[in-house]
């Protein structure tokens, strides 16, 4: 049983990591995972293998991606997106945990799952900022293609070899907080 646990948080830490390069990519392969069998989905949330869940996500997935390309769009979805992210790995980390207490689950889900998509958003916000300010916007597109990039292979990974992932966003995660904790001290004056 703790084996299945650590190999599950894995998985939704991994995907949960996804949702803030990109929200809706992570919530797709979770859904042709689930479909395929391949994605261990918890009790009450077999819905994500359904067809009405996989073309509703596969039709966001598009749509986000797409509109990352556009200029100055793409810093607008940031703003909505972010919430959208915590959701979404909220979601994905509350989906796999075989745990038998809502509230324990929904509450791992958020803290683990919430807060390593926020962790990773605030990344994408503060990176994609800069190479607006520093490009007028015009190299957001090569950003844009690494994030998906990203979101779609860390996804994939995350079902594949889930504890490696999980310890490499782990690392990327405190890296880059407090890279934002040293900003963000550097900003004040004494």
């Amino acid at each position: 049983m703790e084996k299945e646990i650590i190999t599950a948080a894995a998985i939704g830490l991994g995907l949960a990591a996804s949702c803030g390069f990109r929200v809706f990519v992570p919530l797709l392969v979770a859904s042709v995972a689930a479909k395929l069998g391949i994605f261990p989905a918890a009790e009450g949330f077999q819905w994500l293998a359904g067809w009405p869940a996989i073309i509703c996500f596969g039709t966001a997935t598009v749509v986000e991606v797409m509109a990352y390309y556009i200029p100055f769009v793409d810093n607008l979805l940031d703003t909505i997106t972010t919430p959208l992210a915590i959701a979404g790995g909220t979601l994905l980390m509350t989906s796999v945990l075989p745990v038998d207490n809502d509230l324990l689950r929904w509450a791992a889900g958020l803290i683990f799952g919430g807060g390593s998509a926020a962790a990773v958003q605030g990344g994408t916000v503060v990176t994609r900022a800069a190479s607006s300010k520093l490009t007028a916007g015009t190299g957001n597109a090569v950003l844009a293609t690494g994030e998906h990039a990203a979101s779609f292979g860390v996804s994939v990974l995350a079902l594949f070899i889930p504890l490696i992932i999980a310890a490499l966003l782990i690392v990327l995660i405190v890296y880059l907080i407090s890279r934002s904790g040293r900003r963000i001290r550097g900003g004040k004056k004494p």
